[in-house]
């Protein structure tokens, strides 16, 4: 094998990749920096704002006409750091190719967060200078973490009211527990914010307000207060570093002097092992600190040679693990994170490239179906821009069309390399609502819009209620329904109606029960007949149902074994206060009995049906709610108005948070209450106040709610 990991025709070096997500909570200003980076790397040259519709990576018509990003979308633009006089830059007058996917900061759409943080190398996690850490940075944060993705963070808004750097930054100290290092403080703030300081190159980089968009700037030396803070910040860095760095922590020891390349090439390492986090701060929106951000990225996260070999597993061996070595001359290897709809091409297919190289027409192998595939296109993405390009290299992100049996999550490689890469976890929906097409023309359409759409969105499910017949879709919440049924009318054209949103209830049980199953029938042929004796007991949380078999002396026969735990999962469906699917419950299958004629596999699986629900009858069962961490940000004037509202909601008030202009009210409310809020939270605080939610667990309904329920479910059965 080449010593040299890169194919000689690859245009740019893996040394010098970066592939990067940007994170954040809504608004902070993701999409904005996105927008400016491309600005400053010369991919755009006309900046397009949020607020006018008219950014590159908030291409559907649904986010222009919102203003928030709904789906991840892949960029990819060139960066050359800037030679400036006395800065010591690592990869001077190198070019850099950036691969930026820009996520949605909405909570409804974190899957798209989730599936693109696990392809990419590094992140920017983006914070408002004025809220400091919020609720969805909080669980981007956790995203990353899960996939040891290095960080860097920057607090944007640093021009707003309010801002203020310092206090964000502790506040991202305190939250996550990290050591985290200021690299670029902004000087001033608010109206007089003018530039930054650069703390490892102990500069300062002044910029023009004119009408170069923020293009020319001026490093100067630094002098008096701001020099007495950058000395205090590197300082600080330094100490860090010598904690964490064998380098540089042998240097300090040793009394050696430590240079600036000294300091960058350890803060690098250190970063890339997620034992720091460099922050720097600045505003997107006027044009302040973006480039040195830029530098940062190219400094101090990794390229894909930096991280390990992705790790997966061979398909018919679950504990022999495989590894696909960032490597162009090593077998191909990738995993499909995202599939889309495109309008003019048909089925994208997102994928990440860990090993190896693939090329227009080259023959796939999908390890999940077994089935080999040939790819008819390759096409490096520009938001909704298509470019077709020849070969995919070792830590592309790029996307195929042609593929047809690909879902989320695949792994796509040579025949004969024995890997399957580890996808994406999402969430499971929490609300619901029955669509119904207008027109039998519009029935046909429909049932293709859903097959398309619950293909490209892991967290949008579709079935048919058995009882009614009616069509059921699942999401995230109501804005992420709202968008699927948006979607379904523009771009497939399907008139139809809506139902009210329904929660996602669940049952579970409480006690251990015995349930006893007999399906015993005589008509004068062949009857039926079928015994399960079995035990039911609460099980742990989140895993759903287990079970232990406990038979023995061949009480139940082995081949009706697969049909009494078919029974089993079965009766797991629909539960016995309100119908609603059983979770978290352990089964012990303890006896049973056969008979030499009647019994067969259909007697069994009923048998098992009656004992689960004999058991359940007896188990003490409970009706389960989704509720949410809801957060508020209100100016104090409506607080008490706010909290009122909350407790009415059947919401518990955790905690109450003093900002310098605003209160943040934190609560944890049930879901089927929250409907409409946004509207009700606009009416009581007259526009001012803003709130977000999440999901947080499965608690138990009041018995008032389940009676109702109980009502309605018996009405309709």
């Amino acid at each position: 094998m080449s010593q040299n990991p890169n194919h000689p025709k690859r245009p740019y070096p893996l040394e010098r990749t970066r592939n990067i997500g940007i994170a954040a909570h809504i608004d902070a200003g993701k999409t904005t920096l996105t927008e400016r980076i491309l600005f400053y790397t010369g991919m755009i040259h006309r900046i397009g704002e949020v607020h006018d519709g008219a950014t590159v990576t908030d291409h559907m018509e649904q986010e222009r006409e919102r203003g928030i990003t709904i789906t991840s979308a892949a960029v990819t633009c060139e960066w050359i750091q800037q030679p400036l006089d006395g800065v010591v830059k690592l990869y001077e007058k190198q070019k850099q190719r950036v691969n930026i996917i820009d996520t949605p900061g909405h909570v409804d759409f974190t899957a798209e967060v989730e599936r693109s943080l696990r392809v990419l190398d590094g992140a920017i996690v983006v914070f408002c200078g004025v809220a400091g850490v919020q609720p969805q940075t909080e669980t981007v944060w956790r995203q990353a973490d899960k996939y040891n993705v290095p960080r860097i963070v920057f607090v944007n808004k640093m021009d707003r009211t309010g801002a203020n750097f310092e206090n964000v930054f502790q506040d991202i100290k305190e939250k996550f527990g990290i050591e985290a290092v200021r690299i670029l403080i902004p000087i001033g703030s608010e109206e007089e914010l003018s530039g930054q300081i650069d703390v490892v190159n102990m500069k300062s980089v002044i910029y023009k307000d004119d009408d170069t968009m923020g293009s020319t700037f001026e490093v100067h030396a630094l002098e008096g207060d701001l020099l007495a803070e950058a000395e205090s910040a590197r300082e600080d860095l330094i100490s860090i570093l010598c904690d964490c760095d064998e380098v540089i922590g042998e240097k300090f020891l040793m009394e050696e002097e430590i240079t600036t390349a000294d300091i960058k090439e350890a803060l690098r390492r250190a970063t890339i092992s997620n034992q720091v986090v460099p922050v720097a701060g600045g505003s997107a929106f006027k044009n302040k600190g973006v480039q040195f951000l830029l530098d940062a990225v190219t400094d101090y996260l990794p390229s894909p040679l930096d991280i390990p070999a992705a790790q997966g597993q061979h398909p018919e061996d679950d504990a022999a693990e495989v590894l696909a070595k960032t490597d162009d001359n090593e077998q191909f290897c990738s995993l499909a994170f995202k599939l889309w709809a495109d309008k003019y091409v048909g089925k994208l297919i997102f994928f990440r490239v860990y090993s190896g190289t693939v090329s227009k027409g080259d023959m796939v192998y999908n390890p999940r179906t077994g089935k080999k595939e040939r790819i008819g296109r390759l096409i490096k993405m520009h938001a909704d821009k298509h470019e077709d390009i020849e070969t995919c290299y070792s830590g592309d992100i790029a996307a195929i069309v042609g593929l047809k049996n690909v879902q989320t999550g695949d792994t796509i490689c040579t025949q004969g390399f024995d890997i399957m890469l580890e996808p994406p976890l999402f969430p499971e929906p929490v609300i619901s609502m029955a669509v119904e097409p207008k027109t039998v023309v519009d029935q046909e359409k429909m049932a293709i819009a859903l097959a398309r759409l619950s293909e490209e969105d892991p967290t949008f499910m579709v079935k048919t209620d058995p009882d009614t017949g009616q069509t059921i879709i699942s999401g995230m919440g109501e804005l992420h329904l709202e968008v699927i049924v948006d979607r379904m009318q523009r771009e497939f054209k399907v008139a139809c109606g809506v139902g009210k949103p329904q929660i996602a209830y669940r049952e579970t049980i409480t006690a251990p029960a015995k349930g006893e199953g007999l399906l015993k029938k005589q008509s004068g042929g062949k009857g039926q007949y079928g015994h399960v004796v079995l035990d039911v007991a609460p099980g742990e949380q989140g895993k759903g149902l287990t079970i232990d078999n406990q038979l023995t002396g061949g009480v139940i026969p082995k081949e009706f074994i697969t049909s009494v735990l078919s029974g089993i999962k079965n009766s797991m469906t629909n539960g016995v206060i309100a119908g609603y699917p059983v979770v978290d419950v352990h089964v012990n299958l303890t006896d049973g009995s056969a008979h030499d004629v009647d019994s067969n596999e259909n007697a069994f699986k009923m048998a098992a049906i009656l004992a689960m629900r004999d058991a359940f009858n007896q188990a003490s069962p409970v009706l389960l709610e989704p509720v949410m961490d809801v957060e508020v940000a209100t100016p104090e004037d409506y607080q008490g108005d706010i909290m009122g509202d909350l407790t009415r909601r059947r919401g518990q008030i955790q905690e109450i948070e003093s900002k310098p202009t605003h209160a943040i009210l934190r609560a944890i409310v049930p879901l089927s209450q929250m409907f409409g809020y946004s509207t009700a939270v606009r009416t009581l605080s007259s526009g001012r106040a803003d709130y977000t939610m999440k999901p947080k667990s499965f608690e138990q309904v009041p018995q008032a709610i389940v009676d109702e329920l109980t009502n309605d479910y018996a009405y309709a059965s």
